[in-house]
């Protein structure tokens, strides 16, 4: 098998292989490598890379294997980790100047249980400023006129061009499923709390997410199944058994799944594309989806999220517009200068719209839905890179914690990748994957 054949294997392929010897982590890994020459100058996914320090990581890897040692179920997989999560053998600068050459001392929680699961790092992966709206360098491997989608851009284009199985994002608004859209891969955000945050960049508590890119609902299931758990740093976090999430994922649902379209007060703004795309869509699922209208309440979520967005932000970053106002780009400013203005009483009033709004939804899963099916963004890629286009899709369930999954299932007229979202009930993750691997399978 080719160096461009390895390159392109779904992590749990290669994971199968490389556990019963018919493929090392160094063959696998170089193979990577190889392709990231052939396509970083023009995709730009990688904010820091040694090639020698991952092949060491890779023949350290298949040293374990070879002398019985148990191995972890990602051992030899190549992963891309976005440059807000902090690394202690490599440095992690957030996308901002202010932070240029920041080596932290310790792995952040995600990063030491990939080290655990045996995971072979191979870099950082261009964030955008402070995971915020000024973009990086990463272009769209589709297109390398039109933008990656942000903040986790260079992770998604990483993984959509081939260059690592894995990587992972992090998600405040709309940066795990947006870029994965627009890239053509999976991407996954789960429950609020699922996945410790522990030694990255925090913008807001309330809406800060990791988040998952794959080549597969297996994949992500199966990097799912490695990172979920407590830590004691991130307080949303809590003890809970290990999650089987590739068995949950494989499962035939007992009952084909039932979807509820929720188009959101925003579907005036999709793209023609999208709308049209998704007609044909529902019109394919015949019984098994319903448009559902989006109750009164929940319509002033983008508001509440917003407020919370910008105080939060403001107090996790205002070290940062202290000392280095002027080095900071005019975006994040101003989103700190309107933080600063947030009436405590405004805050505190969205925070307390979240209970409810959950428990709305929660009820809607309980009588008669598996998942809400909804657009990831309003269209494909947009053309250009001086921005990474709107999340408004992804805000509201982002802002109530609830799981979402992207799939690459449908392109647009220009030919770019055009996603379709899932969005499941809070603590249902698994279901929510065996949703989306049943989608997948039907429509492809």
């Amino acid at each position: 098998m080719g160096d461009e054949q390895l390159a392109q294997l779904t992590a749990s392929e290669a994971a199968r292989r490389i556990a019963r010897g018919a493929l090392s982590a160094e063959e696998l890994v170089d193979a990577c490598l190889e392709r990231i020459r052939r396509v970083e100058p023009t995709v730009q996914a990688w904010q820091f890379l040694h090639e020698e320090h991952a092949l060491a990581q890779a023949r350290a890897a298949d040293e374990r294997r070879r002398s019985g040692e148990p191995i972890g179920a990602l051992c030899g997989i190549p992963v891309g980790v976005k440059d807000i999560m902090d690394t202690a053998d490599m440095p992690t600068e957030n996308g901002t100047l202010l932070h240029k050459g920041r080596t932290p001392r310790a792995d952040a929680a995600v990063v030491a249980r990939l080290r655990a699961a045996d995971a072979v790092i191979v870099g950082k992966t261009v964030t955008t400023e402070c995971a915020y709206f000024t973009p990086g360098k990463t272009r769209n491997p589709h297109n390398p006129e039109h933008t990656p989608g942000g903040s986790s851009s260079g992770s998604a284009a990483a993984v959509a061009a081939h260059m690592v199985s894995l990587a992972l994002g992090s998600q405040t608004a709309g940066s795990v499923i947006r870029p994965a859209s627009f890239c053509g891969v999976y991407g996954y955000k789960p429950t609020h709390g699922l996945i410790a945050r522990t030694g990255v960049l925090a913008l807001s508590r309330t809406l800060d997410h990791i988040g998952l890119f794959a080549r597969s609902v297996e994949d992500l299931a199966l990097l799912a199944e490695e990172l979920v758990g407590w830590d004691e740093g991130d307080p949303d976090t809590r003890p809970r058994a290990r999650v089987p999430f590739r068995a949950l994922a494989a499962e035939e649902p007992p009952l084909e799944p039932r979807l509820a379209f929720i188009k959101t007060p925003h579907w005036e703004r999709a793209d023609a594309d999208t709308k049209e795309a998704y007609a044909e869509l529902v019109e394919s699922l015949g019984k098994r989806v319903e448009e559902v209208e989006l109750f009164p309440a929940a319509h002033a979520a983008w508001d509440w999220q917003r407020t919370i967005m910008e105080a939060e932000m403001t107090a996790n970053l205002e070290p940062l517009w202290r000392d280095g106002y002027e080095r900071l780009s005019e975006r994040l400013r101003g989103l700190i200068d309107r933080g600063r203005e947030t009436r405590a009483l405004e805050y505190q009033r969205a925070l307390g719209s979240l209970p409810a709004a959950r428990e709305s939804f929660d009820q809607l899963f309980i009588e008669r839905y598996d998942a809400i099916l909804t657009p990831p963004a309003l269209g494909t890629a947009p053309k250009g890179l001086g921005a990474t286009g709107d999340p408004v899709f992804c805000v509201l369930w982002t802002l109530l914690g609830m799981p979402a999954v992207t799939l690459p299932l449908m392109r647009g007229a220009n030919g770019l990748p055009l996603g379709v979202q899932l969005v499941g009930r809070r603590n249902f993750d698994g279901r929510l994957l065996r949703t989306a691997r049943w989608l997948a399978a039907k429509l492809q």
